[in-house]
């Protein structure tokens, strides 16, 4: 089965792509949604192709692996892990982290790496909560 590569981003709503599907794009107000849109979209890209047309990795089985974006996690962890508990865990400051929400600064994938880590470890220890 083909896997192709979603990338979802945020700016003032969820968006995504992929290098494998040129020219089509979602975008939703929601992290469920934008899953759900960008389903739809391929399908709808589909249609409108010729058959010559059609990428490979559209012809046979396929699913879609979803990378989001620092600023896209930032955003889909708002209202769940404060930015304060996300600092405190990864020792990259509130402003920084905000900086990366924004889209002001991009994180190096060194420190992408450390915010996904921290978000882990803050979510096993919840899990550990008798």
């Amino acid at each position: 089965m083909e896997k192709i590569k979603v990338i979802i981003d945020w700016l003032d709503n969820y968006g995504a792509v992929s290098d494998m599907i040129p020219g089509c794009v979602a975008t939703s107000q929601t992290h469920a949604g934008i899953m759900e849109d960008y389903a739809s979209a391929v399908e709808f890209h589909f249609e409108g192709l010729e058959p010559d047309e059609v990428p490979e990795c559209l012809k046979g089985k396929y699913e879609f692996e979803y990378i989001m974006t620092t600023r896209a996690l930032l955003h889909r962890l708002e209202g769940i892990i404060t930015r304060a508990a996300i600092a405190r865990a990864t020792g990259i400051n509130e402003q920084q982290l905000q900086h990366y929400m924004s889209g002001f600064r991009t994180a190096r994938p060194d420190k992408r790496e450390k915010i996904l880590e921290a978000i882990h470890n803050i979510g096993k220890e919840l899990i550990n909560v008798a």
